[in-house]
Order: C-alpha cells, then sequence, then structure tokens
C-alpha cells in the first residue's frame, strides 16, 4: 500500500496560509513571557501579583475556546479565522490606552481580548491542518505546522531581549547587581514609568498591524472545504449534545484533555519563570532573556526532529519517552543550584517540543469529524492550565526559601509533576490504541 501524502497539492497554498497562523500566536505568547518580570519590578509587584500576566493571556482561551467552537460549527473555519485575526488586532491595539492610563488591570484586559483571538485562531488552525489530507499523517502534519510556532516564538523573544528588555530603564542595577528602582523617588519613578510602559507598548502595536494585514489576506483566499464541513452541507450533523457524548466516552481523548492542560501549565511555567531562576544567580532580564532565546532554538530544532522520527517511532511512545526526559531535566533545575540547574531548566524545552501537538494529535485521532471543532476547542480551553498553575508556582517564589532551598528552585516542583502525567497519557493512549486494534 503506498504510503499517504504528507500534504496534498492541492491543499499547499492553505496549509501555507494556515500555518503563518501558528507563528502569530507564538509571538503573542512569547513576548508575554518575560513581561511577568517587567511589570513585576515596574509596577511593584509580587511574583504572584505579576504572574496575573498569565492569568489573563491564558485565561482569554479558557473562555473563547467553546465560543469559537460553536462559531465555526455554524459558518467555517475560514469565518474563524477572520474574526481570531480581529479580535488578535483589538487586543493589541488597546495596549495604546492601556500605556497611556499605566494601568497594569487594563494591560491585563488588553492581554484577555487578544488571547479571545488567539482562542479563535487556535481552535481553527489546529483540526484544519489535520483535515488537510490523509487521516494516517494527521499528527505529523500537525507537528509540522506547529514547528513554525516557535519561529514566531523566537521573534517575540528576540523581541523582548534585543528591543524591550534592554530599554527599560526600571530594570538598571547597581555595581552589587540590586535593581534600583525601588530606591529611587516617587517622581522618578512616575518618569521611568512612562517611558518603559512605551517600550512594553510598541512591540503589541506592531503586530496588531501585522495582523490586520494576514486578515485582508484570509478576506481574499478561497479556502477548500473540510470533510465535516461537506457533511454539515449535506445535513449530516451531530447535535451539540450527541457531539459531547461522543468526546466523553472517548477515553483517549479525554484524557487527552487532561494531559494538554498540564503540558501546557508545565510549558508556561519553564518559560515564564527562567527570568527569575537567573535572577536568583544575579543574572539582568535581558541577558535572562537570552537563555530564554537559546531554550526555545533548542524546542524548534527538537521539533523537526521529532517530526522526523514519528516516521519511524510510534507517536505515543515518543511522547512518553520525551516526557520523561523533561522530567529528568526539572529535577536538575530543582536540585542543583548554579549554573548547571539553569542549564537543566534550558534543556527541558528541547523534550518539551513534540508535546502539543502530539497531545492534541493523539487525542482527535479517533474523534468523528463532525465533533472535531469543539474536540478542539475543549483542546485548546486546556490551554487554561496556563492561566492556572504560574500564579501557584509565583506564590513558591515570593516564599524565598523551602527548607534553605531557594524557591524558585523548588517551585520546579509544579513542572516535574506536570511530565509526569503527560508520561503517564503516553504510555496509556499507547495501551488503549493496541487494545482497539
Amino acid at each position: 500500500m503506498n504510503k499517504p501524502k504528507l500534504i496534498e497539492k492541492k491543499y499547499l497554498l492553505t496549509f501555507i496560509l494556515v500555518t503563518t497562523l501558528f507563528a502569530l500566536w507564538g509571538f503573542a505568547n512569547d513576548i508575554t513571557n518575560p513581561m511577568v518580570a517587567a511589570f513585576q519590578t515596574l509596577m511593584e509587584l509580587t511574583a504572584a501579583k505579576a504572574s496575573l500576566v498569565q492569568f489573563a493571556f491564558y485565561g482569554g482561551y479558557a473562555t473563547m475556546a467553546i465560543p469559537a467552537a460553536l462559531f465555526i460549527r455554524k459558518y467555517s473555519y475560514k469565518k474563524g479565522v477572520m474574526l481570531g485575526l480581529a479580535l488578535y488586532a483589538i487586543g493589541a491595539f488597546l495596549f495604546i490606552p492601556a500605556a497611556s492610563m499605566q494601568s497594569f488591570l487594563f494591560f491585563c484586559i488588553s492581554l484577555y481580548v487578544l488571547t479571545f483571538g488567539l482562542a479563535f485562531l487556535e481552535t481553527t488552525a489546529n483540526p484544519f491542518i489535520l483535515s488537510l489530507g490523509d487521516k494516517r499523517t494527521s499528527t505529523q502534519r500537525l507537528n509540522l505546522s506547529q514547528s513554525f510556532n516557535p519561529m514566531g516564538s523566537l521573534c517575540g523573544m528576540s523581541v523582548a531581549s534585543l528591543i524591550v528588555l534592554p530599554q527599560l530603564i526600571s530594570d538598571k542595577r547597581d555595581a552589587a547587581g540590586e535593581i534600583i528602582f525601588s530606591t529611587l523617588s516617587e517622581a522618578e519613578k512616575a518618569d521611568i514609568r512612562v517611558h518603559d510602559l512605551a517600550i512594553i507598548r510598541n512591540p503589541y502595536v506592531a503586530i496588531g498591524l501585522v495582523v490586520l494585514v494576514m486578515f485582508i489576506i484570509f478576506a481574499i483566499t478561497k479556502m477548500p472545504k473540510t470533510d465535516s464541513e461537506e457533511k454539515k452541507a449535506a445535513g449530516l450533523t451531530h447535535t451539540t449534545k450527541q457531539t459531547l457524548s461522543n468526546l466523553w466516552h472517548n477515553v483517549i481523548y479525554r484524557e487527552g484533555v487532561i494531559a494538554q492542560m498540564f503540558y501546557v501549565a508545565a510549558q508556561i511555567m519553564t518559560w515564564t519563570f527562567i527570568i527569575q531562576y537567573a535572577d536568583n544567580l544575579g543574572i539582568n532580564k535581558a541577558t535572562a532573556q537570552n537563555y530564554n532565546i537559546i531554550a526555545m532554538c533548542m524546542f524548534l530544532s527538537s521539533r523537526f526532529i521529532a517530526t522526523f522520527l514519528m516516521r519511524y517511532v510510534n507517536t505515543r511512545i515518543l511522547l512518553a519517552v520525551f516526557a520523561i526526559g523533561a522530567a529528568i531535566c526539572a529535577t536538575g533545575a530543582i536540585c542543583i543550584v548554579g549554573m548547571m540547574g539553569l542549564y537543566c531548566l534550558m534543556g527541558i524545552s528541547f523534550f518539551m517540543s513534540l508535546m502539543f501537538p502530539t497531545i492534541y494529535g493523539i487525542a482527535l485521532e479517533d474523534v468523528d469529524s463532525r465533533d472535531t471543532s469543539l474536540g478542539a476547542a475543549f483542546l485548546v480551553m486546556a490551554i487554561v492550565g496556563g492561566a492556572i498553575m504560574p500564579p501557584l508556582q509565583g506564590m513558591i517564589i515570593d516564599m524565598g526559601t523551602v527548607f534553605g532551598h531557594p524557591a524558585v528552585n523548588a517551585s520546579f516542583i509544579l513542572p516535574f509533576v506536570c511530565f509526569i502525567i503527560v508520561m503517564y497519557y503516553g504510555f496509556h493512549s499507547y495501551k488503549l490504541g493496541k487494545k482497539v486494534k
């Protein structure tokens, strides 16, 4: 039997356009992560309060994933993409009044709206890519598209590291490496806030303009109908109640949603608090963000490696093996105080590379195409793990020490637990898959 093509020629243009969306939300994700540390200093917040940036960002996914799925079920993937791009742009442009008002709450609201758009894009793009070709190559195809997500992430990180963080006056340090912002007068602090918030605002406004251009491109481009859209046109649809029942009784799907929630939590914690981890070693924010960029390069290269390995290794076993690798690196980040611990923390990114698209693909592999949009919504909604867990980690970091050990090191016990859950899902879904066959 001939091996199915990864991408058929008739779907190539659509595949390329939809894949660009992965880079767009990657940019937003990873320019936002270092902003937690920036807001913590600039607004004089605790780590737990500053991590509300992530609560707002990933809370938007939880709020809008189901409405996005229902919108797509009623209309189409293309209209879902266009609405997502519109909301993305609106949220980005809200940074203009947020910076003028110098309001941390307004910034959080802006990010919340922006991620309404990202929820639409992720709920749309992931199942759209899965549908563009043979089901046997769907997970590999999604991993290929997701490989462009860290490219956007690298752009976001680079903008943060090379443009935003170095220009923040609030991060200036004394000879001992201590931040001097808290020692300044209120008048001096006010002037610095005006300057620094404008620096934080500008890249969001720029990406908003890029998103508007993408909106126009999608508006004028014809998209192919997917299998689920053809069935809807023929009147062969499932009711929402029937779809929910089908999804609930699909064990691999149900456990996939849980695994996805813990994976995203681990990813966001790893990339958000690497700056605090480095800060504990006396490294400033801009330099610390460079370590994050190296970690993202590892993530990107590993995703291409994982996509290649999937041709020869069962995706579920590969998921479990990579989760074990991530857990080992997390153990090093917890136990080793010093640069070697930081290197272990960076190493986690190599093993996280395949997790999101692989969990996503495994969970939806045996889901009826008529149930895919709502099924995808719950997997996107699982991104709420990125909203819930970082504040918990921030609370641990605020403790300073835990049994005499630096609290920032000890806090990575949370990602460690998450990777154990992902490992279980990999092995268990493999076992269940064998039984089905």
